[in-house]
């Protein structure tokens, strides 16, 4: 089913474009000036402003599809999976957000050769500007594409390269233009219609019954199949394995232990990138403190609500009939193979049977009848979001549209502007041309863009569901996540540290991508009864983090600490303070080694009382959707108290 789009819609999406583009673009004379201010806007921006765009950066077109992927196979508990990085979110508030302000560096990298010292630091800054400025990076890219990709075909039927090629062009031109701040101010705009296009989306679907299926929230909380999907925490149904997996693991281990792009224990990446923008330490907290909020109170029930309508309107496939699918698949696997083989040459009955099969066996049956035009290995559930939207009205398409627009072409300005900033910053201006001049290093930063978003294109074309890279690239993480926090409390974490733990990460990651299955891990761990209490995917995260943290420590301990001069410039610059740093601050002298009272145990607090705030606004956002109005009312109550609490605590903590 295509979606015919009307020359209203079409003015909508078109004017949106252009709009955005002079926004981004407005910024480029200042930009072009150097490096500093196309990449971090002569840290001359406000906390409003960066914490706007920092929610911008998250809020993807593919986020909607992974949160609807999550709502319809796990139910809106399993979005526990980013809820709880909310502990580090706040943790990074409060704690980490001054002390990468108070740094005063061109990018997070820089952390490495002020920390660090010698060719090893050198080394890191230089790895990993390539490898995460440029291969992890595409890869992230390519996953924002892929839901591009994805709502190109189910909306209009367009090819996934003509969906690349569309959808690029107006982000490489404001992008490369504007530097941060044309991204910034563009950000601050697509945000502004990226919620509007997602909020409508969930009003329209519930209460209009040619759409969803449904008349009112009432009535799709009394369908039995969005009943079963509704709990916000697990409800014991699939026992302590369901409950290890979706609950416990994410907020006892996850959220501390794993590094994810936007979401870094103790800061990092394009989230650092605004902090050091920031006009001071205030601004970096206050900007982080409003992401927070944004990000996880304010933003997710659009979302949740339209994946909830598209259970009504694309029921999963029941058990039995996937199981009879399966079966079907078995017993015809001769024709499967030459369906994959080549599928043009087989009778069109013929590969529309095999299509709906596996479809079946997916539990996405009706998604595949409804959108016959979309490619086998873009079948997956997170397509039921732009599903719904495609049966949008007349000019509220294309401000849906638009909005999805905005969202990709928000995270991809970000993440072009950091890959480059890392390759340019920490590779180029550090290791090929010390000598490079402001203008020349903007011209390089603006050819790394366009490498990086053809790229990115490139390896979008080979994905298939936004779920499956979120699970890669947490399983890359794992184990990093208590290297970040600690290196800016704990004298004896050296250069080599870090270095084991990003080998140790990425070798465990590969091992369970590529050499787990011929080595039958899996079946051994499911006939040992290992899934009894975690499920497959959350025992390679624990077992990736103990494995890399066990290699990262002990590496720490087996080579020699970083020079006292280094960790004494450290120390005096960043001022962190607290038990890890005294035996560094009682060979300083007097003057620098007295830095005052050590307000981490105060950021702690306020990273608790943070926590329960939003939380209490997201359930209670939730609860009042629901129509459990007491819990619901009480919930935002708490989260008003909760608060002004922790801006009370807050003020305590000395900022510059």
């Amino acid at each position: 089913m295509l979606t015919s789009i009307s020359l209203l819609d079409a003015a909508i999406i078109v004017g949106f474009l252009i709009s955005v583009v002079l926004v981004g673009s407005a910024a480029a004379r200042r930009s072009s000036r150097s490096a500093g201010d196309f990449f971090l806007s002569g840290r001359s921006m406000p906390w409003w402003l960066l914490g706007v765009s920092m929610v911008a950066c998250t809020f993807s077109c593919d986020t909607p599809n992974l949160v609807t992927d999550i709502v319809r196979t796990q139910g809106v508990a399993g979005n526990w999976a980013w809820w709880a990085f909310l502990l580090t979110g706040m943790l990074t508030v409060f704690v980490y957000a001054k002390l990468w302000r108070r740094s005063a560096l061109d990018t997070d990298l820089g952390f490495y050769e002020i920390r660090y010292s010698g060719r090893p630091a050198a080394a890191l800054r230089g790895f990993r500007a390539i490898y995460l400025g440029v291969f992890f990076n595409i890869m992230i890219m390519a996953t924002v594409s892929l839901a591009a990709i994805k709502i190109g075909q189910v909306l209009f039927g367009l090819s996934p390269v003509a969906t690349l090629l569309w959808a690029s062009a107006g982000v490489a031109v404001y992008a490369t233009l504007g530097g941060l701040t044309g991204s910034i101010w563009a950000d601050f705009y697509q945000y502004a219609v990226a919620m509007l296009g997602a909020i409508f989306a969930a009003v329209y679907a519930v209460n209009s019954p040619e759409i969803g299926g449904v008349s009112s929230l009432r009535e799709l909380f009394a369908n039995t199949d969005v009943a079963a999907k509704m709990n916000m925490f697990p409800d014991g149904a699939g026992g302590l394995s369901a409950l290890m997996t979706v609950l416990i693991l994410p907020v006892a281990v996850q959220w501390w232990n794993v590094w994810y792009p936007g979401a870094e224990p103790g800061g990092g990446g394009y989230i650092a990138q605004r902090m050091l923008s920031a006009k001071n330490e205030k601004n970096a907290v206050g900007a982080t403190l409003l992401f927070n909020f944004l990000h996880y109170a304010m933003r997710p029930w659009p979302w949740i609500i339209v994946a909830l309508v598209s259970l009504v309107q694309f029921p999963i496939t029941p058990p039995a009939q996937q199981a009879a699918a399966r079966e079907w698949l078995a017993a015809h696997s001769a024709l499967v193979g030459q369906y994959d083989k080549d599928a043009a040459a087989l009778p069109e009955i013929e590969r529309a049977e095999v299509r709906q099969a596996r479809a079946d066996a997916f539990g996405t049956g009706s998604l595949a009848r409804a959108f016959p035009q979309v490619d086998d290995q873009f079948l997956r559930h997170d397509i039921a979001y732009p599903g719904m939207i495609s049966k949008m009205p007349e000019g509220w398409l294309g401000l849906i549209v638009a909005s999805l627009v905005a969202a990709y072409m928000s995270t991809i300005a970000t993440h072009l502007n950091w890959g480059s900033s890392y390759v340019v910053q920490d590779f180029y201006a550090r290791f090929i041309n010390k000598k490079v001049t402001p203008r020349r290093a903007v011209l390089v930063g603006r050819l790394t863009m366009l490498g990086l978003l053809a790229l990115s294109g490139l390896v979008a074309l080979g994905m298939q569901n936004a779920k499956d890279s979120f699970d890669i690239l947490l399983q890359i993480g794992a184990g990093t996540g208590l290297l970040y926090l600690l290196r800016w409390f704990w004298w004896r974490i050296n250069a080599w540290s870090e270095i084991a733990a990003m080998i140790v990460s990425f070798a465990v990651a590969c091992f369970f991508q590529w050499g787990a299955a011929p080595l039958g891990v899996e079946a051994a761990m499911r006939e040992g009864g290992w899934f009894s209490i975690m499920d497959y995917s959350a025992w390679k995260l624990v077992l990736g983090i103990l494995t890399t943290t066990a290699g990262w420590l002990a590496v720490t301990f087996l080579t020699p600490p970083e020079p006292p001069e280094v960790l004494g410039r450290f120390c005096e610059k960043i001022r962190a303070g607290g038990p890890g740093w005294r035996k560094v601050r009682a060979a300083m002298p007097a003057p620098l080694a007295a830095q005052g009272k050590w307000d981490v145990p105060t950021g702690l607090l306020c990273m608790m009382t943070g926590c329960l705030a939003v939380w209490s606004a997201l359930f209670g956002i939730g609860n009042l959707l629901y129509a459990r109005t007491a819990l619901g009312v009480t919930l935002c109550v708490v989260a008003v108290v909760a608060t002004a609490a922790t801006l009370r605590f807050a003020s305590r903590i000395k900022l510059g």
